[in-house]
């Protein structure tokens, strides 16, 4: 259990140096306690005290890498329980099954296709998930190595025959891949077979109890390189067990659940397992690993999950620089928007639509959308006239008159007065941009 910050304090020099950022060091024994700051912001505090303090100073969940290079996935090391308190860091992990009696070719040229270009974000699926269907160690290990050889993404192997995992582990180490599982029956040797590559271990319980008594004895062993799975499969219990863990963790620094979390999908239909899968990204899983491996049933739980872990308290922003939308000429039309994606998004699909290729150039107010980037003194006239200068606009079209949203009519005056261009109040909603076009530009 975690220390309180008086029993912290009790380990601290008491000189009140401020070296650590805090005025006292009652106060930095509070704030370590509270996992607001780490016991390295301490300069004077002594080894035995370092030791003893160890598990206060640590994450509340251990951060844990699957893979290597470009392509590592990165598990646990979060905070918080709601991302509006601060943020979530690390995306769920999204792993897609394929069993060793497949056509492991065919089935990852599609995993390796499972890529999409959205709102200007690039969404990918992370990790193959090798499950041990023969029951043979070298069909497995073939199979092990057909995944390392065709893929760069990171993968994990699912069996839990320590001898038939043993051979495929070892065959791609060098990948670091994750080893699931250690149970109760198992996990001697399968933590012996971890440290033996180096590679990280998943650990399945039998409900909550039993996962942090096993977990316990894999720690003894030496071993610390964890993913948790409860062992639970129906989506009601996975999300009560991942709830629970991801609580006593953050909120109790109970280290047997101070690791990352798991959960593998159950329903046999596509759409209700992308649905369960999503309640899991949702609450707390750090790795899904799912059957559905088309691009039509992926692409919503990328999207939902790009959505959530998402720093709340920075919108989603395009690069404020012009855009040509279209066979554009010097006669093309240029409209003002933000820089706030879901806007810019919207104005360029209706540009699209309206046939008439323009210009779109993107104001940066940091992200935020039109009414209240104005309210908030970030969309102004002046801010349009230096856009269009830095973006070069004169030398691209032969007039001097751009579209201002309507809803910031107001700015009108100001725009041609600090730009010298000529405004013309376009409509509020982005829908209503093929009428005006047409009816403006149209020759």
């Amino acid at each position: 259990m975690a220390l309180t910050g008086l029993q912290i304090f009790k380990q601290l020099p008491k000189t009140n140096c401020k070296d650590c950022g805090h005025p006292t060091c009652l106060a930095f024994a509070m704030a370590l306690a509270a996992g607001k700051t780490s016991l390295d912001k301490c300069p004077h505090v002594s080894e035995e005290a370092k030791e003893a303090l160890g598990a206060a100073s640590a994450p509340p969940i251990k951060l844990v890498k699957i893979g290597v290079d470009q392509t590592v996935v990165e598990l646990g090391d979060e905070t918080e329980l709601f991302r509006h308190d601060k943020r979530f860091y690390h995306p769920t992990a999204v792993a897609i099954l394929v069993e060793d009696t497949e056509d492991i070719a065919a089935r990852l040229a599609d995993f390796n296709d499972l890529e999409f270009d959205r709102v200007g974000l690039h969404y990918v699926t992370d990790m193959v998930a090798l499950q041990c269907t023969s029951g043979d160690a070298a069909t497995f290990k073939a199979a092990a190595e057909q995944v390392a050889a065709n893929t760069d993404k990171s993968f994990m192997l699912i069996c839990e025959d320590a001898a038939v995992m043993e051979a495929a582990a070892e065959a791609v180490a060098a990948r670091k891949p994750l080893l699931y599982a250690a149970t109760n029956d198992n996990y001697e040797a399968m933590t012996a077979l971890a440290q033996k590559v180096e590679c990280p271990l998943a650990v399945k319980g039998n409900g909550l109890a039993d996962l942090a008594e096993l977990v316990d004895k894999i720690t003894k062993l030496g071993y610390k390189e964890l993913v948790l799975d409860s062992g639970n499969r129906e989506t009601s219990q996975v999300l009560a067990d991942l709830t629970q863990m991801r609580r006593l963790a953050v909120k109790k620094r109970f280290r047997s659940f101070g690791y990352p979390t798991m959960a593998f999908t159950s329903k046999e239909d596509a759409h209700e397992e992308i649905v369960q899968a999503s309640v899991y990204v949702a609450k707390y899983a750090g790795l899904v690993v799912l059957k559905a491996h088309k691009k039509e049933e992926i692409l919503p739980l990328l999207t939902w999950r790009q959505n959530l872990y998402t720093d709340p308290q920075k919108p989603i922003q395009v690069e404020a620089k012009v855009n040509a939308i279209g066979d554009v000429t010097p006669d093309s039309p240029v409209y003002i928007t933000t820089n706030f994606s879901l806007t810019y998004y919207i104005v360029e699909g209706e540009v699209e639509n309206s046939k008439i290729p323009a210009y779109i150039l993107p104001i940066n107010t940091d992200g935020i959308s039109v009414l209240t980037s104005w309210a908030a003194g970030k969309l102004t006239g002046e801010a349009i006239a230096k856009a269009l200068e830095e973006n070069e606009m004169e030398a691209k079209v032969n007039h001097k008159t751009l579209v201002l949203p309507g809803y910031v009519a107001v700015l009108s005056g100001s725009t041609e007065e600090a730009s010298g261009w000529k405004v013309l109040v376009g409509p509020r909603e982005a829908a209503g941009i093929p009428s005006f076009a047409r009816e403006h530009f149209a020759k």
